[in-house]
């Protein structure tokens, strides 16, 4: 006999943008919002009854509408505040899932001074929430995603396993190169009001978190994409006591020597290596997960 076992509807790409203003400065905010619900919804699905079912366009009009009434900053709490005003609102909702991607506008330097009023987007790096909003608690997880990082040495790969299947050859100097995706869940928040007394807890913890991402990926010489992101979330849980965990997901974007001798005897491998070729794919990615003992 079927039946509903799960069930969550609502909005993605809601497109949002903010503007404020303190005197003859502005600041603007850009996000992307999915806002979808869970509740006692079952019968939308099972016998076509719309009665407990809030309009997508509804939802749509609520985050404009909250927005404005709410700080879009951090988007942590903009997250939990919306979530909260749908459990409140409506009783039969339990559930509100609301993931956000806040883009990246940086202040123009203009004659050596920031301007007021404009702005330019200066790479892809995005800053994102998923949180979860029950009648039970809140549960947050902060990201840094699209972060592209290269480094031209100070990377090392060697000492792996070695059977009739390897082709690849140990180094102690390579480029390394990848796409920044670190995640760091928070404990979980008993209601808005706790959310709101961690506010400059999340934005120290996104600058940390670039920052030791920097650092450490910069000074490590790295025998491993495993080693240094781990010491990564190591540091990333010492820096934010409020956090449960930390990941990264790390893309080996790989630049392979292009061997030259073909041609006049050209030296291009080994320590003579100057000219590369990169890979769109296949490509190495390695995951994981630090948490608090």
């Amino acid at each position: 006999m079927p039946r509903l076992s799960a069930a969550r509807y609502g909005k993605d790409n809601v497109r949002v943008f903010k503007r404020e203003k303190d005197g003859d400065v502005e600041t603007v905010t850009e996000l992307t919002v999915c806002c979808l619900l869970e509740g006692k919804i079952e019968e939308s699905y099972t016998v076509a009854d719309n009665s407990p079912v809030v309009a997508t366009d509804s939802i749509k009009n609520t985050i404009f509408i909250k927005a404005k009434e709410y700080p879009v900053n951090p988007i942590e709490l903009f997250a939990s505040m919306l979530g909260q005003h749908f459990l409140d609102k409506y009783p039969h909702i339990t559930v509100a899932n609301v993931d956000i991607i806040k883009h990246k506008w940086s202040r123009m330097v203009v004659d050596g001074k920031p301007h007021p009023h404009s702005f330019h987007r200066d790479g892809d790096e995005k800053r994102t929430v998923e949180a979860r909003v029950t009648r039970e608690g809140i549960d947050i997880k902060s990201s840094l995603k699209n972060l592209l990082v290269l480094k031209s040495t100070g990377s090392m790969f060697y000492g792996y396993v070695q059977d009739e299947f390897t082709t690849l050859k140990e180094t102690w100097d390579r480029i390394l190169s990848t796409d920044v995706d670190a995640t760091w869940a928070w404990k979980t928040f008993p209601n808005v009001a706790a959310v709101t007394e961690q506010a400059a807890a999340f934005d120290k913890a996104f600058d940390d978190a670039r920052t030791i991402t920097f650092k450490t990926f910069a000074e490590e010489n790295s025998p491993s994409v495993q080693a240094t992101m781990y010491k990564m979330c190591e540091q990333i849980l010492d820096a934010a006591p409020a956090t449960a965990s930390v990941s990264y997901a790390l893309p080996n974007k790989h630049y392979f020597e292009v061997d030259l001798a073909w041609h006049k005897g050209v030296q291009n491998t080994g320590k003579d290596a100057e000219v590369y070729a990169p890979q769109s794919g296949p490509n190495g990615l390695i995951k994981c997960e630090v948490t608090r003992d």
